[in-house]
């Protein structure tokens, strides 16, 4: 029989029986030692993480479809809190929040979905999904046992399971939901909270199965996750690294392959090959008896608006199967496509037999699954860095280097993870729209306060944080100070934990720095200039995403730390503070009509900003903003926020770590398409333009 007519065979009967099985009543969700069993059936599952709010509701159904097509059978999202409830009591569940329009989207493909619903998530997302209001209620400590917090973080995680429900979204009831996790790699940070650490533990294990959804719960990143909640790996390596399941009756399950890495600003991207994921999933199912494997991200997408946690870029998981605008990577997507048909070939014994391990040679080992029914699969791992020649079962196999091959019936390879046959992809970009005549931009200049145009008056300096309630990533310190001396040069001496600041002197920018992903701490001093009598000081301290990770959030202050004039301490002084800019207070980029707008002016100040019109390109080919003459700030296209931007902060190779930001097609009209920015450094708008983006095999 023909391999590939063999393969596609088993694909149709897979998802034929898969889709059944969703369409029809419902499904009841177990498990044993081996895996999950949906309606009397064990699973072997490959999962994805492709995030709602990281994409469009326009993207979904291509996102899913392509999932599908590339062999996923679950697609995985956490649940993100601060995107529901950004106040106390106001939910929100539309557009890109819209969680219940994306699972069923996914129910009407046909696959499943598992709920990470945390409701701590990390994710490189801002305060790792936590709203900034928590921090507000008197005595509360986060993710501990702790009373306020947990009575926050149930009251949450029972509104999104009845709203789950009562959309009929679990499988219990019908719908595609096979699994939820609570809370997210606590074990990372459990041991931080001392004796309220393992109580919490206990207590969101018991508060989330009190909640009665019908399908199991996990924990990822924790080895004692008690009573029938499932502990899970995340990593790289998890055939390697992960102990195990704690109990015998739980299955070996695997909640973040991690496809790539999260890109920071400032930092090179790691780039995963395709042949080194595919091994480790291949190890995983074959020597931890993995039934479950979801790839993080399988789609990553775009972090819009303010929604990065710290020095985080705009563009999320590109290197992922599926990149930022969702079109396969390749080789990756397709090099895993046949990893998947290889392993589903296999899943009778696989599910149904035992379990033999012979060794081959030094690094060869050979991982063997025989049923009862004579049925046989076999991985055969060369876990060395050379080709070697094994011989199994009486017959010779060459084995790459650092490889896996995978034997469905025992006889004939059907895969192996270390030879690539898809062809590389390439990404290009197009100018589809230039910007480049200086008539068609239009500039406002952010004014400079003073301590004299402030309302909010403190005598001391005040966290950054708490203050702004993550209005805006932009707080303003001013001060007046006395200058009496005939010697107008003077030092400034500020102390910050960031991220940014650029220090103003009677409305003229002296210096600017900032800090680095796990170092925002930084001092910037500056000789200035003093005028005699009263001088104003303005600094303008800014944030690049909240933290997202650790124990004590709620605890974390930012901002200015220490202010001094040569050698007179300013920390208990009479400061003024102005939260946000004063265009962002009057949501300039979504009615210009508030300000003043001038002619383009050049005049290479800080704090501008720029807007201009324009069409969109014809077709549906994915565009990006090329912002590769900016420095900092943030975009908007017709009042809807494409990310912050952050071009001048380089690599140690001396590029961006981010030049062309995603906007997706349905952001755009045909005609008359408002695009404004707000220009923290010195920019050249004119070099900007929509690109069209193109992709080629070689």
């Amino acid at each position: 029989m023909n391999m590939v007519w063999y393969i596609l065979c088993g694909f149709a009967l897979l998802f034929m029986n898969l889709e059944t099985s969703l369409a029809g009543g419902s499904n009841n969700v177990t498990y044993d030692g081996r895996s999950l069993i949906i309606d009397g059936q064990h699973k072997i599952l490959f999962s994805g993480s492709i995030h709602y709010p990281r994409s469009t509701p326009q993207m979904w159904p291509s996102l899913i479809a392509k999932a599908k097509e590339g062999g996923i059978d679950v697609i995985q999202t956490y649940v993100f809190w601060n995107l529901h409830e950004p106040q106390k009591g106001q939910f929100v569940f539309n557009g890109r929040r819209d969680i219940v329009a994306f699972i069923k989207e996914v129910h009407r493909q046909g696959l499943y979905v598992c709920l990470r619903i945390g409701p701590f998530i990390q994710s490189e997302w801002s305060y790792g999904g936590l709203p900034v209001w928590l921090r507000n209620i008197p005595g509360i400590v986060f993710r501990s046992d702790n009373e306020p917090y947990k009575a926050e973080m149930q009251r949450f995680t029972a509104k999104i399971v009845d709203l789950m429900k009562s959309n009929g979204l679990y499988a219990s009831q019908g719908g595609p939901i096979i699994l939820s996790q609570i809370e997210n790699e606590y074990q990372n940070v459990e041991a931080a909270f001392h004796e309220k650490g393992p109580p919490y533990v206990l207590w969101a294990a018991s508060m989330a199965e009190g909640l009665q959804t019908g399908v199991p719960w996990v924990m990822c990143k924790q080895n004692d996750a008690p009573g029938a909640v499932i502990n899970a790996c995340n990593g790289l390596k998890c055939g390697e690294t992960f102990a195990g399941p704690n109990a015998p009756n739980k299955p070996a399950i695997w909640t973040e392959d991690w496809t790539s890495q999260y890109l920071v600003y400032g930092e090179e991207p790691y780039l995963r090959r395709a042949e080194d994921i595919a091994f480790h999933v291949a190890l995983f199912i074959a020597k931890n008896k993995g039934s479950y494997v979801n790839y993080y991200m399988y789609h990553g997408g775009t972090n819009f608006g303010r929604t990065t946690s710290e020095f985080v870029t705009t563009s999320y998981y590109d290197e992922a199967p599926l990149d930022e605008y969702g079109i396969p990577k390749e080789p990756k997507w397709s090099h895993l496509k046949e990893l998947h048909a290889a392993v589903k070939l296999s899943i009778s014994p696989l599910l149904a037999g035992e379990q033999t391990v012979l060794n081959l040679g030094q690094f060869q080992t050979a991982y063997v699954y025989k049923a009862q029914s004579g049925e046989c699969a076999a991985f055969l791992v060369n876990n060395g860095p050379k080709d070697a020649t094994v011989q199994f079962q009486n017959s010779p196999y060459q084995l790459s280097p650092k490889s896996i091959s995978i034997l469905p019936d025992c006889k004939n390879v059907t895969f192996n993870t270390g030879k690539v046959s898809a062809n590389q992809a390439t990404r290009s970009w197009t100018p589809a729209q230039k910007f480049d005549s200086p008539q068609n931009w239009q500039e406002y200049k952010e004014a400079i306060p003073t301590y004299d145009d402030t309302s909010l008056r403190e005598n001391i300096i005040v966290d950054q944080m708490r203050t702004t309630n993550d209005r805006s990533d932009y707080l303003w310190y001013t001060f007046s100070v006395q200058h009496d001396s005939p010697n107008p040069e003077s030092t400034l001496n500020v102390q910050t934990r960031g991220h940014i600041l650029h220090s103003f002197v009677n409305g003229v920018l002296v210096g600017s720095g900032h800090g680095v992903l796990r170092n925002t701490s930084f001092s910037l001093e500056n000789k200035i200039t003093l005028n005699k009598g009263i001088n104003h000081v303005s600094l303008l301290s800014a944030m690049v995403g909240l933290p997202d990770s650790g124990a004590y959030l709620e605890r974390r202050d930012y901002g200015l730390q220490s202010v001094k004039i040569n050698d007179k301490d300013f920390g208990k002084y009479a400061w003024g503070y102005q939260v946000g800019l004063y265009g962002e207070n009057l949501q300039i980029h979504t009615d210009t009509s508030k300000v003043q707008w001038n002619r383009l002016s050049y005049s290479k100040q800080p704090l501008i900003w720029y807007k201009t019109l324009f069409d969109a390109p014809a077709g549906n080919d994915p565009v990006a903003l090329y912002l590769g003459s900016m420095g900092k700030g943030e975009v908007w296209i017709n009042g809807q926020s494409i990310g912050r931007y952050w071009v001048s902060f380089h690599t140690p190779k001396g590029t961006p770590s981010q030049t062309w930001y995603h906007v997706p097609r349905s952001f755009l009209k045909p005609t008359g398409n408002l695009l404004v920015l707000i220009e923290e450094e010195t920019g050249d708008p004119v070099k900007i333009s929509l690109d069209k983006v193109n992709y080629s095999l070689q």
